[in-house]
């Protein structure tokens, strides 16, 4: 039995309990304000934001991540964590990335990870510091983690647009099919980031994101 296999796949699923389908990262503003005007406008700002903004920062970050947890060095994990949550562009991103994190968390100490136990944490652990984790702890090649953990991000993201845009159910699937290049895309690129290259400011998305905090009605939490 593929063990690792098993538990990436439970780790990347829809059902697990992290609450991210309460979220779509700006795209509920740039859909209503008319941003995304068609299709192929959604799939480009997808593609965007996996090649300049996860390629850049979150992926890499979680290869440091699954690195420092891989060797016991909690200040390393403590640095990382600091460093994304340092990243979150608005109050919507920072409590997106608290509240996943802190569900994952939960997640993880009901089975049985006790480096999940918050003492050691300067501050919340946000999703990808608990993902790496769980990564670390189920023997999961950092290669593997990554392509799931952007995988896992698309499906959320396309999973928003069915809603929003809206997508038929296999519009839906044809821009899965459709970006999973760019997903592969991402994992390669992220593999490269020196730490003095990481981090990338992508104004679009901290707009609607910031945008959206006001946004008059809306279905998602940011």
């Amino acid at each position: 039995m593929n063990q690792p296999l098993l538990h990436l796949l439970h780790l990347v699923s829809p059902a697990l309990p992290v609450g991210a389908y309460a979220y779509s990262q700006g795209l509920e503003y740039a859909v209503d304000s008319g941003w995304l005007a068609d299709e192929t406008a959604l799939q480009d700002w997808l593609n965007q934001l996996m090649c300049r903004s996860l390629a850049q920062l979150d992926v890499p970050v979680l290869r440091r991540l699954v690195l420092a947890w891989q060797v016991g060095d909690l200040e390393a994990v403590n640095h990382w964590n600091d460093y994304l949550r340092a990243s979150r562009e608005t109050a919507e991103l920072l409590l997106e990335d608290e509240q996943m994190g802190m569900a994952l968390n939960r997640l993880l100490g009901a089975l049985g990870l006790a480096l999940a136990e918050r003492q050691g944490y300067r501050a919340t652990p946000g999703f990808a510091c608990q993902f790496a984790l769980a990564g670390t702890h189920w023997s999961i090649g950092v290669d593997e983690l990554s392509y799931g953990f952007v995988w896992s991000w698309l499906e959320n993201q396309v999973a928003a647009a069915t809603k929003i845009v809206p997508l038929g159910q296999t519009q839906a699937q044809q821009l899965l099919v459709s970006l999973m290049p760019a997903v592969e895309q991402t994992c390669a690129l992220a593999a490269q980031v020196s730490d003095e290259d990481l981090g990338i400011s992508l104004p679009g998305l901290a707009m609607a994101s910031s945008l959206h905090e006001r946004q008059y009605t809306r279905l998602f939490r940011s």
